[in-house]
Formats: structure tokens, sequence, C-alpha cells
């Protein structure tokens, strides 16, 4: 009976060690923008089971503000928004993901000297009320001293505007529908531009990029697409979502490598309008040198000078020196595994690649050794003699059985 329970027990623990934490599902505001939302969908379709995340794509589609005030209010965990909406203390940035650029964009025949000249009669249309596009428009017309009777504003593309504004990322289909569109420049005025406003950066679209629509290079300005959350949610969860969507940039840069090619692992966010969540400063922080690692030369020179802190400094030492003899071990460990992985049935390749492995073991050991990160002792020595022993034998079991094969 008594052994009975014993085998229960056991049982029992072994499936809660295989049982692993559960994935955190998040809810995406789903943009406006039909390109933004179709990357949303990139991001909620590729981050399956094997992920920490999972993304639900919220049903109704929200910009700017109205995206924040979902996420703040609890109706959604994260939005991507453009990185020119005004600060909110309520919402926190995750991480950029990818620059929008904007885009001007007008009928073919429309006069294109000035920017009034431009406007001036035309049907526009500028994004919904509260977008990047929108406010930039907004901020267009108030540097021209342009009248609201100036222009005939449309709500949908449906309307056939004769002026188009945007911020999209570069993207070859985005003016396939629009082959009589051309693009404006806005030349010398990017400046001014991002002086008064540090979230935006210059940026050229090469001749080409469009087909005919950009005959020439087109001087204009870029904005990060964040993506943000609110400053309550697990720091955590933050970080898990950060890791999983670097651990995605393969698949996102397939899809649309002119956006995610670029996307790095130590990521910007110097120009973030919002404050960085707390899970992002520990992801971002996370190879940073530790107090002692940056100030141990000083800790060294002026050691002698301070008796009270010998105990400690003592401590340390032992506590250093226990670190590189468990690392040691773990080299001591992996030889003596891959010795006994070799069998009478393995073959010759098998026994070429366990002798590979245990070579590489050495190099590693060496690398260590030449960064200090293991001690050049007694142990280091019983290592090198004991992996040289290893592959001595197994290359002499590699060469009889060639030999027995021959």
């Amino acid at each position: 009976m008594r052994r009975f329970s014993l085998i229960i027990l056991l049982f029992v623990l072994l499936n809660l060690g295989s049982c692993g934490p559960g994935q955190e599902e998040l809810r995406l505001v789903s943009p406006f923008a039909p390109v933004d939302r179709a990357i949303a969908d990139d991001l909620s379709g590729l981050l399956d089971a094997s992920y920490s995340t999972r993304l639900i794509v919220t049903g109704s589609s929200l910009s700017g503000e109205a995206a924040l005030d979902a996420v703040a209010s609890g109706a959604a965990d994260i939005a991507l928004v453009s990185n020119s909406l005004p600060f909110r203390n309520d919402i926190a940035t995750v991480m950029p993901l990818y620059p929008t650029v904007l885009h001007i964009a007008y009928r073919k025949g429309r006069d294109a000297s000035t920017g009034s000249a431009l406007l001036r009669g035309a049907k526009i249309y500028a994004g919904p009320e509260g977008s990047a596009s929108r406010t930039i428009f907004a901020r267009i017309v108030d540097r021209l001293q342009l009248d609201v009777s100036a222009y005939d504003y449309v709500t949908d593309l449906t309307d056939h505007p004769d002026v188009v504004i945007v911020f999209a990322p570069i993207s070859p289909e985005l003016f396939l529908d629009y082959p009589d569109f051309r693009l404006f420049s806005i030349g010398s005025a990017v400046d001014a531009a991002v002086l008064l406003n540090p979230h935006f950066r210059p940026f050229v679209i090469p001749a080409g990029t469009y087909g005919e629509t950009t005959a020439e290079a087109i001087v204009t300005i870029a904005v990060d697409k964040l993506l943000v959350t609110r400053n309550d949610l697990d720091s955590s969860v933050v970080y898990d979502l950060i890791n999983d969507i670097l651990r995605l940039r393969p698949a996102l840069a397939a899809k649309r490598p002119g956006l995610f090619q670029q996307l790095s692992e130590d990521f910007d966010t110097s120009r973030s309008r919002f404050m960085l969540h707390a899970g992002t400063q520990a992801y971002l922080q996370r190879s940073a040198p530790t107090v002692y690692e940056r100030y141990s030369g000083i800790a060294e020179v002026t050691v002698t000078l301070i008796v009270a802190l010998g105990s400690a400094l003592y401590a340390g030492i032992r506590i250093f020196k226990m670190r590189r003899k468990n690392r040691i071990d773990t080299f001591y460990t992996q030889t003596i595994t891959l010795q006994r992985s070799v069998t009478d049935s393995t073959g010759s390749e098998e026994l070429a690649r366990v002798i590979k492995e245990v070579r590489s073991l050495q190099t590693t050991a060496f690398d260590l050794l030449v960064d200090e990160k293991l001690a050049a002792d007694e142990s280091f020595r019983i290592f090198i003699t004991l992996s040289n022993d290893v592959m001595r034998q197994l290359g002499d079991t590699a060469a009889q059985r060639r030999k027995s094969d021959a």
C-alpha cells in the first residue's frame, strides 16, 4: 500500500512539473486604416500556442483618441496608434513597431506649385477625426491660413477626392487603385516640421517606389506607430509580449520586409510621446550591467582603505568562486553525458558528432577562461584532461568501427 501511494505521489508531481503557464490573452483594438488592420491580423495570427501571449483583435475599428479611450477604460488591453497623439498619463508605450510616412497625393493635372494652390478648391480626404493625418491636415490649413470655404473636405475615399493626405507605411500596393495620382514633396518645410515636432523625423520616398506616382524622390516626414497599453497592465505580461513580438521578426519581415526588417531588440523609445511602461523598461534594461560590474575597478582600489568592508568583500569573493565552480561543473556534466550517449549501436557519423560537441565544449570553456568567467585552477585542468580522454576514447572507437566496416 505504501509503495502504491509513493507511485501515485510521483505521478502527480510529474504531471504538475509538466504543466506550463497558460497564455495571457490580450485584446488589441482593431485599427481603422486597412494596412494597420492587416498588420494587427498578422500579429494575432502568428502568436500561436507556443508563445506566452495571444492577441484577440476587437470587432470595431477605432483610431487615435478613440483607441486610447478604449484601452484606458479597460474595453481593450493594447492599441496600435500613431506617436503624434498628445500625451496622456493613463497610457504607456510598450514598443514602436514600424514607421508610418506622410503621403500627400494629388490628382494629376492639379496645380502643385505651392501647398495653398494644391488645396484651394480641392476635394480633400485626410482620414478620420483624431487620426495623425487629420491632425497634420489641420496644421497645414492653419499654417496656410486657408478658410474652410477654400476647400471641400470629404470623409470617404469613395467620394473621389482630389487630394489624399494619409500617414501609412511604405507599401507598394498603396496607390494601385490611384494610378492618376502623384505625390507632393514638402521640401524644405520638413526641417521646421521636425524642429517643432521632435516625434517626427525626415523621410525620403525614393523615386519609383510607387511607379509613376513617385516619378521623383519625395521629401516628407515619418512618425512611429506605437503599441500602447494601460499603465496598470502587469509588467511581466508586457515583458513577455515584447519578447514574443521580437521572436516573430523573421515571420513579420517575410510578410512585410519594408516594415519589420529593422525591428531591433534594442528599439529606440526616445521619441515616444507617452511614458514607458514598467515592463518595457525592464526589457530594455535586461542586459544593463549591475552596480558591482560598473564600479568593480573603483571598489578594488578603495577596498584596502575601507577595512569595515573586508568581511563583505571576502563573502563576495567566495560567491564569485562558487559561481565559477558551478560553471565548470556544468562542463563536467555535459562531457560525461555525451560519453554515456555512445553505445555499441552508435554509428560512425554519430560518433563524429559527439566528438565535435566535446571539442566545442572545450572551445567554450577556453572562451570563458579568456573572459575570466572561469578560473584557471585545478578544476579547469581536470575538465581539459577529462574531455581529452573522452575524445581519444571516442576516436579509438570510431577507428575500430571503420576497420570492422572495411
